[in-house]
């Protein structure tokens, strides 16, 4: 009798752990980051984060269209602008948290001169090149924006694969589809990546600015716990913990 009412003890403790869950939308550059912010987080406040990754402009079109998320995460801080603007998030909630950085990233095995930077992805060698799709995702426009101040987009267009977000791009070079990719800083000084390949950082003059904001979502009815992880993410301790996972901070 008293181990089965240790368990039942135990089970009460496993469901009750997290009284309140915030549905959060993240960006998916943000997956290993916040495995460490969320770790945090939910240790000290005893909220629980459920999170989905993808792009965040899918993810601002489903929250348009009354997908149940409290939180979101974009890349890009225009998608939470619009949502504010358009009466689908929380007035006043809107925070930059990060500014995003590109690199290209190639496989060890690869024999691409990244020394040269974009343009060595103008190289015939080069036959596919991965990135997200410049449609949804932040990181796919500021990939196309880099390529035609690099004057290279008419020498390479044809080679492009189009990811439905950055971490499926980064898959696609890592499986082998592409040859190289042009995806977050994030993703490739991760530690599933980062001793499977190399990266060399474009330079931050050559796109726009991949500034990432939240907001809280209108419909949410877990406002006040959503706000608790907006206010940890303007801390210091969640700002450094963004630093190490190659994020920039927010621009003044």
């Amino acid at each position: 009798m008293r181990s089965i009412a240790w368990l039942l003890a135990i089970i009460v403790l496993a469901t009750s752990a997290f009284a309140q869950q915030v549905k959060l939308a993240a960006a998916a550059d943000l997956q290993y980051a916040l495995k460490d912010l969320s770790g945090k987080f939910e240790k000290d406040t005893g909220i629980g984060l459920q999170v989905t990754y993808g792009s965040s402009g899918n993810f601002a079109t489903q929250i348009e269209s009354g997908a149940p998320f409290d939180l979101y995460l974009s890349a890009d801080v225009q998608y939470p602008e619009k949502l504010l603007k358009d009466g689908f998030a929380e007035p006043g909630s809107l925070y930059r948290y990060a500014v995003g950085r590109l690199v290209i990233w190639v496989p060890n095995g690869s024999k691409i001169d990244l020394s040269k930077g974009l343009v060595s992805l103008a190289d015939p060698a080069v036959h596919k090149i991965a990135i997200a799709n410049p449609q949804h995702a932040p990181y796919g426009r500021a990939a196309m924006a880099a390529f035609k101040s690099a004057g290279i987009y008419d020498q390479i267009e044809y080679k492009l694969v189009l990811g439905e977000n950055i971490s499926q791009t980064a898959q696609f070079v890592e499986s082998g589809n592409a040859d190289a990719g042009v995806i977050a800083l994030s993703l490739a000084i991760s530690p599933m990546m980062k001793s499977r390949g190399r990266y060399f950082e474009v330079a931050k003059d050559s796109y726009p600015a991949i500034e990432q904001a939240a907001v809280i979502v209108k419909a949410s009815k877990q406002k006040e716990a959503s706000a608790k992880f907006l206010a940890y993410l303007k801390s210091a301790e969640a700002r450094a913990i963004l630093r190490t996972y190659g994020f920039s901070d927010p621009l003044k």
